[in-house]
Formats: structure tokens, sequence, C-alpha cells
């Protein structure tokens, strides 16, 4: 079996440059990762997105950031696996690794990991009519803005990619709006550009509630918390929007807002659940009752 020098596990620009200095020290190199281009969660996520933080561009777009970290890594013949997902790496008898892979196994005598966060799985949004709208309206990430243009933007989360959406999209949707249930976690700097656009900003405190549409995303309905403005989730449960609750408490004012949640549970016949092991066990039941298999078993069969 073929041996390399320096193995790199990840084809995003940190792994791009792990490749071009192997070059320089004149190593025997290759690449692997999972994705079937390089580039990492640029490329594959958000090529046309603005990148503000590499040293020596003010701002440079994503595609055009990997497409100089490729040039540069491949001034030499470097081997290159991709859409292969590392599964083991071992140490040999001679002190060498060998690195396998779900396609193949590859003998190297050095690593450099460059994986980042991993192969990358989107935090789906919560409202219960979302899954039904993925691929049709609803979107984990945008690779070609152009896509959305003359378009009313609805984009959840408050990290440097959703602040980066939201500027990068205001001039080509009909609208944008941010909702965000906390403090913006993106940078100072572009969180003020924000704040200056014409980008309508729900935050904090808010939260989207329910997706709506027939084939395709229409609407979505976005809720404040408790004492945040209204309508909230007091009205929500009073008017019957909402049938079941599972609200874990942390805190002075999360402690406070349950208690308007509780009474109105209490007066509306909603069930209410303030621990991790009841709603497991709810979810279980309703699960069940769908199932059909609800069955009534004694507590000594569980012992």
């Amino acid at each position: 079996m073929e041996i390399f020098d320096v193995t790199v596990i990840g084809g995003g620009p940190s792994g791009l440059f792990a490749l071009f200095y192997a070059g320089m020290r004149g190593a025997k190199a290759k690449v692997i990762d999972v994705l079937p281009e390089l580039g990492g969660q640029l490329y594959a996520l958000y090529p046309e997105k603005y990148i503000y933080d590499m040293p020596g561009f003010p701002a440079i777009v994503a595609q055009d950031l990997v497409k100089g970290c490729v040039d540069q890594a491949f001034q030499w013949p470097h081997a290159k696996c991709l859409e292969e997902r590392v599964t083991d790496i071992a140490r040999d008898e001679d002190g060498a690794f060998t690195v396998v892979t779900d396609k193949d196994r590859h003998r190297t005598r050095a690593i450099v990991l460059t994986t980042g966060i991993g192969a990358f799985s989107p935090r789906k949004l919560a409202a219960p009519s979302a899954e039904r709208f993925e691929g049709s309206g609803l979107h984990y990430y945008a690779r070609a803005f152009d896509e959305f243009a003359g378009l009313r933007v609805t984009i959840v989360g408050g990290g440097d990619s959703a602040v980066d959406y939201a500027l990068a999209l205001e001039p080509r949707a009909a609208s944008v709006a941010v909702v965000h249930r906390s403090a913006f976690r993106a940078h100072a700097s572009t969180v003020d550009r924000l704040r200056a656009s014409r980008v309508q900003i729900h935050q904090p405190d808010f939260e989207v509630e329910e997706v709506h549409g027939d084939a395709r995303v229409s609407a979505v309905t976005i809720v404040n918390k408790v004492q945040e403005g209204r309508p909230d989730i007091v009205d929500d449960m009073r008017s019957g929007r909402i049938q079941l609750i599972f609200n874990t408490t942390e805190g002075a004012q999360a402690i406070a807002d349950s208690f308007s949640l509780r009474r109105t549970a209490l007066t509306h016949n909603i069930p209410y659940y303030t621990t991790v092991a009841g709603a497991r066990a709810a979810v279980q039941a309703i699960g069940a009752l769908r199932r059909g298999s609800l069955e009534v078993a004694p507590l000594q069969s569980y012992f």
C-alpha cells in the first residue's frame, strides 16, 4: 500500500493551507474529505456569502477564497480523496498510521486534523409544521442568493451566518426579517450594520411558532415569550393553538413566567410538563397511542 508523508483530514481552508505547507516542505501529501468538493462549509453551505475575518481581505466571497486556497495548495500534485468519511485511525507497528474510511484504507506517516465541527448537520426549526416544507421554501443554508430575489425572507438565528445572510439578501429580497430568541452572537460590527439596515429585527425573545403554506411556505407565525410583547404564548394557549406544554425553567424570570403558563394550562385543561423525564414519557405515550399499542401493566413488571 502506498504511503504518504502527510494526510490531511478535512478539505476546508485550514486543510488546504496545511496542504500548501506540505508542498512547501517537499512532503508527499493527501487530503481526505467527506464532501464532494473541496472548501468545507464555506463552499458547501454559503459560497456566495462574504467572509470578513480572513487576514489580508476586508471582505471576500467564500467561493473566491476557496478557489484561492485550492490554487495555492495544488501547486503540487497532492492526492485528493473526496466523498470519503473517516471511520477509524490505527497506529501501525512501524510507527505509521492507517486511516480507514468508508471506501478505502490510507497509509501515512503523519496526520493533520482540520475537520472543524465535522460533517454539517443543521439545527432544525422546532415548529411542528416545519418539516414538511423542507426544500419547499424552508432552507437551512443559501448557496445561491439570487434564488431569493423578490421574495419575503425570514431568517431564524442570531449567529454570524444569520446576520451575514440577512445583509447579503437585503438588496435582493422584497423584504428580510430576522427572528432570534436571545442576544446576537455575531460580530459586533456586522450586528451594527444589521441594525442600520432595512432588515426587520424581531429580537430578543421571539421564536417561529408555526410555518404556513400549501405546496410552499407562504408565511410564518412568530411569538413573543411571556411578558415580552403580544401576542405571547399565553395568548396562544387561551386561543387553543397550543395544546401541550413542556416548560423547564432556569432563572428568576423563567420561574416568574411559568406562573402564568401553569395557571393558563390549569384553567384551559392543557397538559403541562416541567421536567425532561416527564416530557420524554409524554412523547412515548403519544407515540404508543398513535401506534395503538398502549397497554396497562402492573408496576411489578418493571422491576
